[in-house]
């Protein structure tokens, strides 16, 4: 028998993040700074993501002049699923489910 694991607070909160962004794709720079979350916690849950085929990834088609192409994310029907299994929809204004983090923009 197999027994599913719990993700842990970081991948719930990176599930998070993504859901919230819908269909959008999302950068995994954003992601790590609007999480609070270091690059060698995010890429590895992102990568671990998409080998589970929960999460989509493509590169950046149009980078702006200078920079170089970006990988960019998004979840698929499983990953969307998960998210909803691990952070529920918060049932009022301004609860949060414990643990996940919410992608917010950022004002620089």
């Amino acid at each position: 028998m197999v027994r599913a694991r719990r993700p842990s607070p970081q991948t719930a909160a990176v599930l998070t993040a993504l859901a919230e962004t819908g269909a959008d794709w999302s950068h995994g720079y954003d992601l790590c700074r609007s999480l609070g979350l270091k690059a060698g916690t995010v890429y590895p849950i992102l990568i671990r993501l998409t080998e589970r085929g929960q999460v989509e990834t493509s590169w950046e088609t149009d980078p702006p002049r200078g920079r170089p192409a970006r990988h960019l994310y998004r979840l698929t029907a499983a990953g969307a699923e998960l998210a909803r299994t691990v952070a529920p929809a918060p049932a009022g204004e301004g609860a949060r489910t414990p643990g996940a983090a919410r992608l917010t923009p950022r004002t620089t």
